[in-house]
């Protein structure tokens, strides 16, 4: 779509399907919640709670009949930890059973305003302003801005209108601020050259209280009046004209809805660790957020970033007290985005997901090394959110998304527990039980445990292939179906190897946080990073301990079935730094996906602006063969650099 403002050959078309809502029209982009509607939410939730409580009850019944405790202390305790791990597992399978079968259902399963959002056009031009606003805190000012300049030109290609580019900066250091500045002024004096480029504004906050959510709270009181909507960026946000205008136009066309959140995969990074985390979050989680939107329904939940705003009840409604008691579980929230969201929920407004969109993208992290310190600084926020739950008048979604959030982390620990007392249990017994969930037992209920078992491990995975292979146009996106089987593969060995140390460290870190370890909320580095051996060896030694622990006491146990089984998980651990090393090289990703490994859509089929960001930060950019979509030659840097 290149605008708002839609053909009135496409407004005929739509008018004429009655399966193709108009967004032009309000009451066709939004539903009307009577006790009918709300039934059949309920009957959706009740279609994942019920599997889910099922199939976690199947295993711990099954698991008791082919290893029963006794009077065994330590039985009992691993039969418990079997239960709750395994349980969750059965809970994250049955979410991909559930999005299978809804994206089987189509539109019938969508809502529809994310029908309304798949129509041909976005909605009339309406009344109000919009503030595209990108708040920053000591980031690389060249790259934010490199990313604006991209954004901006978007707009101007498409003639849309009323859509400002607001940066909201935190930044403390003289120095970075500066930096800051001067790339404002250059910005500046390039979009006086065109006037149909949009306005673009800066803001520095003389005092940084309560970080972003702070940072977008006062801009709302500075400047809330002028705009009636907000479009919330991050540093390494990036999103298209078109996903912005039609967003704009969804608010308009559906005055109850609140917030709209999208999802941004990651792209746009070189390293080995970078290309497959976004070729596996491109292939695994489509089912899981179908599911995840068809069963919320308008109580959805706020991810920070890449999402619109209504402001007026944003900003009156979605204010965060600090929480009692001292940091790390007290003090201001630091995961802030979800307690937001659920506070415009609470107050009556419909906070919606749009899971395929497209056309928005952020970055991740680079290496092993990056990743664990962010998932540092998201366990302690979400661990915070224990002293939310019990606000009054959340929904019960409301406090279900909290809810998941805290037990992602608080299962690791358990995790930890159970392989521990397990591996202990199989080392006096020579039986290795329910480590091997049923694999290596005897009888009926072992057989069927053991089945079942491998059915919840390895379904999300596999069901997330079966929906890309049954598409022509999806396996094309993954570069077809050879090259995706062989991703996949690969992906999943060395996830084998990844998932020990993630699990380690992000048990360390709940466990540290309730001990009161207070952890500081730093700026990322987003660049491609190649870690040095010694920064990975200083950083991982605890994974090398740990793993040079196991060795010495599987050796000592003398168990050749329970040294095998236990083999992957200490290898991963010794290896730890190794794989930090590898992984965090740009020119195995850059090999890879020359080789046509870890490919994804933004490969195969690369968007203008992802191309044109490349192109400005004379980053590399797909090989010639991959990209279907060609790049637009940044001719407009030559006038920028005279």
């Amino acid at each position: 779509m290149s605008s708002r403002v839609t053909s009135s050959a496409e407004r005929s078309h739509r008018n004429a399907d009655p399966a193709i809502p108009d967004p032009s029209d309000a009451a066709s982009c939004r539903e009307v919640w009577t006790g009918a509607g709300r039934g059949a939410l309920r009957a959706r939730r009740l279609a994942l709670a019920v599997p889910s409580l099922g199939t976690a009850g199947g295993l711990v019944w099954l698991a008791a009949l082919a290893y029963p405790a006794g009077v065994s202390p330590l039985a009992w305790a691993v039969l418990v930890l079997f239960g709750l791990v395994m349980g969750w597992q059965a809970f994250v399978a049955c979410q991909y059973v559930y999005g299978f079968v809804a994206s089987l259902l189509g539109d019938r399963a969508k809502s529809a305003l994310e029908r309304c959002s798949e129509a041909a056009g976005a909605g009339p031009a309406g009344t109000g302003r919009t503030a595209a606003v990108v708040a920053i805190h000591a980031e690389d000012a060249v790259a934010v801005f490199a990313r604006l300049r991209v954004m901006a030109r978007s707009l101007a290609r498409t003639d849309a209108q009323g859509i400002d580019i607001f940066v909201l900066s935190d930044t403390r250091d003289g120095a970075i601020a500066a930096v800051e500045e001067h790339e404002f002024a250059r910005i500046q004096a390039w979009a006086a050259q065109d006037p149909a480029l949009p306005r673009i504004r800066y803001r520095r906050r003389a005092e940084n209280l309560g970080r972003k959510a702070g940072n977008i709270g006062e801009f709302c009181r500075s400047y809330g009046a002028e705009y009636a909507f907000m479009i919330v960026l991050d540093a390494d946000s990036l999103m298209t004209a078109a996903a912005m205008t039609r967003l704009v136009g969804l608010m308009q066309a559906s005055p109850r809805t609140g917030l709209i959140q999208t999802v941004s995969y990651a792209a746009g990074r070189d390293t080995l660790f970078a290309r497959i985390q976004q070729f596996a979050v491109r292939l695994y989680a489509p089912l899981a957020l179908r599911c995840l939107e068809t069963w919320q329904g308008p109580e959805g939940s706020y991810w920070g970033h890449n999402a619109i705003l209504r402001i007026e009840a944003f900003a009156e409604n979605a204010q965060l007290p600090k929480l009692p008691g001292r940091e790390p579980l007290g003090g201001e929230i630091l995961c802030h985005d979800i307690v937001e969201g659920a506070l415009m929920v609470r107050a009556g407004w419909e906070v919606r997901l749009l899971p395929e969109m497209g056309g928005t993208w952020e970055e991740m992290p680079t290496n092993l090394i990056d990743l664990l310190g962010r998932e540092r600084r998201w366990c302690q926020g979400n661990l915070q959110h224990l002293r939310v739950l019990p606000w009054a008048g959340l929904h019960a979604a409301s406090r279900w998304h909290l809810l998941v959030g805290i037990l992602s982390y608080g299962m690791l620990p358990l995790w930890i527990a159970f392989l521990g007392l397990a591996a202990w249990q199989a080392a006096r017994t020579g039986d290795l039980g329910l480590l091997a969930y049923g694999l290596t037992g005897q009888g009926a209920a072992a057989h069927a445990l053991a089945a079942l078992s491998l059915a919840i491990l390895a379904l999300p995975k596999l069901l997330s292939l079966v929906h890309v292979l049954a598409s022509p146009e999806r396996r094309a996106a993954f570069g077809g179906t050879r090259a995706l089987l062989a991703s996949a593969a690969l992906e999943q060995a060395v996830w084998v190897f990844l998932w020990p140390v993630l699990t380690l460290f992000t048990a360390g870190a709940v466990v540290s946080t309730f001990f009161g370890r207070v952890v500081r909320w730093e700026t990322q580095d987003r660049d491609d990073r190649q870690l040095s051996w010694a920064e990975a060896f200083r950083l991982q030694a605890d994974a090398v301990v740990v793993g040079g622990l196991m060795v010495f006491a599987l050796l000592l146990v003398g168990n050749a079935w329970l040294a095998l089984w236990m083999a992957p998980l200490a290898l991963a651990l010794l290896t730890s730094p190794a794989q930090s090393v590898w992984t965090s090289r740009a020119d195995l990703g850059r090999a890879a996906r020359a080789r046509g490994l870890f490919l994804n859509a933004d490969d195969t089929a690369q968007a203008p602006e992802l191309a044109e960001l490349a192109q400005l930060r004379g980053l590399p950019s797909a090989p010639a063969p991959l990209r279907t979509v060609p790049r637009e030659p940044a001719i407009w840097l030559a006038a920028d650099e005279a």
